[in-house]
C-alpha cells in the first residue's frame, strides 16, 4: 500500500506560486457592471391598471346629478385617559342635526352623552323594544342582526369606531328597534336619551326649528342615492297625462386641481464628462430619480388627503371586517358595494397573506387571474393587486380597496397632462436649469397627476383588517 503523506498547509502557504493569481488577473479583466438597483421600486400596480384621462386644462370638474345630502358620516371623539367625550361640531353628521350650526346647544347636548363600557356579546337595542336612545360607538364593533322572513336572525351589517344608530330617536319619540344591536369585541359607546335631548329641545327655538324644517324636507323626492328624482310613468294603459320631468344638476360639483411631485436633480459636470462610459451618468441619475417620483406619485394616488382614494371612499361604501383578519365574507361584502362591473382590488401584501390565511382555514382556495401575462390572487374572479402604499397601523390593521375603474362606466380614473414641454414619460417632464458657479447641472424634474371618483359606489373600503392575529 502507498502512503501519502499529508500536505502541510504552512509548507503550500510557503510555496512559489505556479500561475498567475485571481488578484493580478482582475487588473487586465474588464468587470460587468449591473445598472444601479433600487430596492424602493414596486410593481406600481395601481398606476399600471388605472385609466389615465387626459386633463388639458390642468383642472378636472366631476359633473352629477344633483344629490340631496345624507347625514352619513363618521363621528369623531376626543379622549382624556378613559373617558370619552364627543366632539360637539360632530353631531352634525346625524342626519337630523346636519347643517345645525349653535355650538352653544351642540355642546350641551355633547355633554349629556353617557359613556358606556360593554363586553362581547352585550346587547345594546333589542328586536321589538321601544327605542329611546340615540348611540354613537365610539370604539370597537356591533353587529346589527334583524328577523329574517322564517323567524332566524339575519345579519344586518356590522358598525364601527364613528359609526352610530338610533338618530331617528332625535325626531320621533315612540320608535321601535327593527334590529338587535349586538357587540362583537369589547367597545365603548356613547347614548343620549330621548328625554336628555328632549330637556335641551324645550330650551331652544333654534334647534326645534331646524328639527322641524328637517322633518318637513323628509319628502322631497329623491331616489335611493339621494338624488333629485326623475319623474317617469311606466305600465300604463289608454292615454293618461304623463309626468313632466327635468335632470336636476350639482351647481356645485367637485373640481380636482393636478398635483405635482418635484425634485431637482444635481449632477457635477465632472461626473457627467468623464465617468459616463459604459453607462451615462445623468441618464442613470435620471432613471432612478423618476423612479422614485413614480413611487410617490403611487402614494399620494392611495393616501393624499385631498385626492387619495382611501380618503375619498364615500363613508357609505367604508365596511368594517366581520371578525377581524379579512376572510372570504369581508370580500364577497366589498363586491356588494361595488357590484357594477369591478376592476380589481387593492391590498397590502401582508393583506393578501392574511386573506390568504383566512381562506386556508376556511378550505377555500382562491383562484388565479391573468393580467397582462402575470398570474395574480383573485377573488370571484376579481384581481387582487399588491400596493405597498396602502398604510399597515402599529396595530396591525390595514386596508383593502376595491374599485372600478374608466369614464365610460362612471368609475375611478386617473388625471395627467401629455404633451408637457420637455417630456420625459407621459406626465412627467425634465427641464434643464443651467449650470452652477461650482460646474454643477440642474434638472427640474416634475410628475403632474390626481385621481377622482366619478360616482360614489366606484369605489369600496374594507376598514380595519387584521394582519397579524394568531390562530
Amino acid at each position: 500500500m502507498t502512503v501519502i503523506d499529508p500536505v502541510d498547509s504552512a509548507d503550500v502557504e510557503d510555496q512559489e506560486p505556479l500561475s498567475l493569481g485571481r488578484a493580478a488577473a482582475r487588473q487586465l479583466a474588464t468587470t460587468t457592471k449591473s445598472v444601479p438597483q433600487m430596492q424602493g421600486i414596486s410593481s406600481r400596480w395601481l398606476l399600471k391598471v388605472l385609466p389615465w384621462v387626459e386633463v388639458s386644462g390642468g383642472t378636472y370638474r366631476v359633473n352629477r346629478r344633483l344629490s340631496y345630502t345624507v347625514g352619513d358620516g363618521r363621528v369623531t371623539f376626543s379622549r382624556n385617559g378613559s373617558e370619552v367625550r364627543v366632539i360637539p361640531p360632530e353631531l352634525g353628521e346625524l342626519a337630523p342635526l346636519r347643517g345645525f350650526d349653535e355650538e352653544e346647544v351642540l355642546a350641551e347636548l355633547a355633554g349629556r352623552f353617557e359613556q358606556r363600557e360593554v363586553e362581547p356579546g352585550d346587547v345594546l337595542a333589542e328586536f321589538g323594544s321601544r327605542s329611546d336612545r340615540v348611540f354613537l360607538i365610539a370604539h370597537g364593533k356591533i353587529t346589527k342582526v334583524g328577523l329574517g322572513a322564517y323567524g332566524d336572525e339575519t345579519a344586518l351589517g356590522t358598525l364601527a369606531d364613528g359609526d352610530y344608530f338610533g338618530e331617528n330617536v332625535l325626531t320621533t319619540a315612540d320608535e321601535i328597534w327593527e334590529f338587535t344591536a349586538r357587540a362583537v369585541t369589547s367597545a365603548t359607546v356613547l347614548s343620549l336619551s330621548r328625554q336628555e335631548f328632549e330637556g335641551v329641545l324645550n330650551r331652544s327655538d333654534a334647534l326645534r326649528a331646524h328639527l322641524d324644517a328637517f322633518i318637513a324636507g323628509g319628502s322631497s323626492a329623491r331616489n335611493e342615492h339621494g338624488e333629485a328624482e326623475i319623474a317617469l310613468s311606466a305600465g300604463h294603459d289608454g292615454e293618461p297625462a304623463l309626468p313632466g320631468t327635468f335632470v336636476d344638476y350639482d351647481t356645485a360639483p367637485r373640481e380636482y386641481e393636478l398635483s405635482v411631485a418635484q425634485t431637482v436633480l444635481r449632477i457635477h459636470s465632472r461626473v457627467a464628462d468623464l465617468y459616463s462610459e459604459p453607462m451615462n451618468q445623468t441618464e442613470q441619475q435620471l432613471r432612478l430619480t423618476v423612479e422614485a417620483l413614480r413611487e410617490r406619485q403611487e402614494h399620494e394616488l392611495v393616501n393624499n388627503p385631498d385626492f387619495g382614494l382611501l380618503h375619498n371612499a364615500d363613508f357609505a361604501q367604508r365596511v368594517p371586517t366581520r371578525t377581524g383578519p379579512p376572510g372570504p365574507d369581508d370580500l364577497d361584502e366589498l363586491l356588494s358595494l361595488v357590484w357594477k362591473d369591478p376592476g380589481f382590488f387593492l391590498a397590502h401584501p401582508k393583506t393578501i397573506a392574511a386573506f390568504g390565511r383566512e381562506c386556508s382555514k376556511a378550505g377555500i382556495y382562491p383562484g388565479s387571474a391573468d393580467l397582462g401575462g402575470h398570474q395574480v390572487p383573485a377573488w370571484r374572479g376579481v384581481p387582487i393587486l399588491p400596493c405597498n402604499k396602502i398604510p399597515v397601523t402599529e396595530t396591525r390593521t390595514s386596508s383593502i380597496l376595491l374599485m372600478r375603474t374608466g369614464e365610460q362606466d362612471q368609475g375611478v380614473v386617473g388625471l395627467h397632462q401629455t404633451g408637457l414641454p420637455d417630456e420625459y414619460q407621459p406626465g412627467l417632464n425634465v427641464r434643464f436649469m443651467g449650470i452652477s458657479e461650482q460646474a454643477i447641472l440642474s434638472y427640474l424634474v416634475s410628475a403632474y397627476y390626481s385621481a377622482a371618483v366619478l360616482v360614489p359606489d366606484a369605489l369600496a373600503v374594507l376598514e380595519s383588517a387584521e394582519i397579524g392575529r394568531e390562530g
